[in-house]
Order: C-alpha cells, then sequence, then structure tokens
C-alpha cells in the first residue's frame, strides 16, 4: 500500500511538471508573452526553491504542519493561474508561491521514498511519475486549442497530487523529526558536487522551457514535439526500472559524472541537427542517463554525505532545479536563438569539469 501511495503522489506531481513545463510556454507564446517574458515567468518557481531551503538551516523545521500548508499553497496558485495570466506582472505572483510551495512538497516525499523503498526499489516507484509526465505531454497535446484546458489539467492535477500527499502523510508515525535533522548542515562540505549539480540544472534551462519552442521554430509540428517529450520519458522510464544492477556496480560518483558528460553530447546535437528529427529522437534517448540516471545517482550520493537527509534533497532541489533552473531560465530566455544548444552543451561540460575537481576535495 505504501507504495501504491508513493507511486500516485509521483504520477501526479509529474502531471503537474508535465503540463507546466511541456506546454505553459507554449499557452505564453500564444498569449503574447515574448522569449525573455517566457523565460522570466519560468525562472520564478526555481528562484523560490532555492530561496526556501534558507529557511530551514536555523529559523523554521519541515513538520507535517508546513508540509499541509505547502500542498494548500501550490493549489492556490494554480487556481490564481486563471485570473492573472493575461497580465505579465500579476502572473509572477502565483509562479512564485507555486515554487515555493513545490519546493517544499516534493524533496519531503522523496526522502521517504528513498528511505522506505531503498534506491533498488526507489526506481520502480519513481517511474510512475515519468508515466504521468509522458501521458500528459501525449493527451494534451490533442486538446490544446483553448489554452484553458491546460489551466484545467493542472488543477486537476494539483489536486490530486495534494490528496495523494495527504494520504501518504496523514498518521503516518514515519513522517517525525529526526535527531539526525538537528545536526549541523553545511554546504561548503562538497561546495565541488554542488557547483555541478547548479550547473547541470542552468543548461537544462534551455530544454525545460524551450525545447517545444525551438522544436516547432524548425518544422516539428506540436504534436511530433509532444511525442518527442514522451519518447525521452520512456527511455527515463526503462532506465529507473532497470537502473539497480547499474548502481551496485558503478560507484555514484562516476554515475554522476557520466549522466553530466552524456548530456553534453545530448546538446551539442540539438545544436547541430536543429532540424533533424531522427537527431531530435536520439537526443532525447539520453534522457535516460541525464536524467534518470543522474537524479537517483546525485540524490543516492548526497544521502551519503549528509545525515539530514530531508534538508539535503531541499537543498538538492533548491541549488540544481531552484538556483540552476532560475539561471538557465534566464538565459535561455535571453540567448535563445539558433546558438541555444550550443551555450548549453558548454555549460554541462563546465558541470563535468567541476566534478574533476571535486575527487581531489573528496
Amino acid at each position: 500500500m505504501i507504495f501504491f501511495k508513493i507511486s500516485g503522489f509521483f504520477f501526479f506531481y509529474f502531471v503537474v511538471t508535465g503540463v507546466y513545463v511541456i506546454f505553459m510556454p507554449k499557452i505564453l507564446q500564444i498569449l503574447g508573452y515574448s522569449a525573455l517574458q517566457i523565460g522570466t515567468i519560468f525562472a520564478l518557481a526555481p528562484l523560490m526553491r532555492f530561496i526556501v531551503p534558507f529557511f530551514f538551516l536555523k529559523h523554521f523545521k519541515l513538520t507535517q504542519k508546513t508540509f499541509y500548508g505547502a500542498l494548500l499553497g501550490a493549489i492556490c496558485a494554480v487556481f490564481l493561474f486563471y485570473g492573472s495570466i493575461h497580465n505579465f506582472y500579476l502572473f509572477m505572483v502565483p509562479n512564485m508561491l507555486l515554487g515555493a510551495s513545490l519546493g517544499l512538497i516534493l524533496p519531503y516525499i522523496e526522502t521517504y521514498a528513498m528511505e522506505h523503498l531503498q534506491k533498488e526499489r526507489y526506481g520502480k516507484s519513481r517511474l510512475f511519475g515519468s508515466l504521468g509526465f509522458m501521458l500528459i505531454a501525449i493527451v494534451l497535446a490533442r486538446h490544446l486549442d483553448d489554452y484553458t484546458n491546460g489551466l484545467h489539467y493542472l488543477i486537476c492535477a494539483i489536486v490530486l497530487t495534494a490528496l495523494f500527499a495527504f494520504w501518504l502523510t496523514h498518521n503516518n508515525v514515519n513522517f517525525t523529526t529526526s535527531t539526525a535533522e538537528n545536526e549541523p548542515f553545511n554546504l561548503l562540505h562538497v561546495s565541488y558536487f554542488w557547483l555541478a549539480l547548479f550547473l547541470m540544472q542552468v543548461s537544462f534551462g534551455a530544454f525545460y522551457n524551450f525545447f517545444t519552442i525551438y522544436e516547432t521554430a524548425h518544422g516539428i509540428s506540436l504534436e511530433t514535439t509532444s511525442y518527442l517529450w514522451a519518447f525521452g520519458v520512456v527511455c527515463e522510464i526503462v532506465l529507473f526500472y532497470f537502473q539497480a544492477p547499474i548502481l551496485k556496480r558503478f560507484t555514484l560518483l562516476n554515475l554522476v559524472r557520466f549522466s553530466i558528460f552524456s548530456t553534453a553530447i545530448r546538446w551539442f546535437l540539438l545544436f547541430a541537427f536543429p532540424s533533424s528529427l531522427f537527431i531530435s529522437y536520439l537526443s532525447q534517448s539520453f534522457h535516460a542517463f541525464s536524467f534518470a540516471l543522474h537524479h537517483t545517482a546525485a540524490l543516492s550520493l548526497l544521502y551519503t554525505l549528509y545525515a539530514h537527509k530531508k534538508l539535503a534533497a531541499q537543498f538538492y532541489y533548491g541549488i540544481s532545479f531552484g538556483l540552476g533552473g532560475f539561471v538557465g531560465a534566464l538565459i535561455a530566455g535571453y540567448f535563445y536563438g539558433e546558438y541555444l544548444y550550443l551555450y548549453a552543451s558548454v555549460v554541462a561540460l563546465l558541470a563535468y569539469i567541476s566534478l574533476l575537481f571535486f575527487k581531489g576535495k573528496e
């Protein structure tokens, strides 16, 4: 039953992510937003993800009460989308609230999932998130003739996410504060590793915020682009399911290095062959390494480095998907054009280089 609850949460959480990442940029473009405005909007949620964990270093504790407040905040944020989406400045507010809320929700559940299921079974539960992401990519592409359909899907998915999160955590004795959570937390302990995580997600700014726009601008239809998203997730699901032997055979650090280097190749392929559908599918196959393998290996490695695992997970999302996503979205919005994925490839290569210094630090 616990496996079902965790998997259900992941499924609907990443349906929310799919609508937000795949279709919201296109919706904003339809409504007349510029590339810079789109980049700015999608920089706000990651920025909030980065800021929020610092409040839990000294001032607050990540309790169930805080968690339930975040669930309510996420639902309210999506409801506010309806009335604010036509105004760039008003639309910034619910995006910030959504980012802050999601920055609390996912690490809270993911830490429990990793500890309860262990990293070998974790992948089989996490792949349900990938299924949700893939299904919404296919379904919503056929129903986006009216932009409000995207908002309808988003509100339904966030409510179901909250219901599964509440079902999993309510009266669950495992969601209590442990003594390890009172220990000091030092980010500088593994600074080169944090730098690599940050740069990795900076490179993803070009993908998460502009992949749909980039592909359709090079003659690939919106429906075909949705299949590209879905194919990448299929590859991700396969790796999540079969990753246990890989995690046992290779060291976590080497797996993180490999995932980052393969990401640099992935972005370069998109730059070099922007109109090739075959190359687009090939680059999406790399999502198995640059997301699925990277995510499990990086998070597992952090759990070996820090006793306070919930806070480590918060900073993982805050520094990588948060600050990295914020900077990546802004830079991608500013530099959007033919060299977008060349810059992304260079940034991913810098992330790989930073891990070479981490070896000495270790």
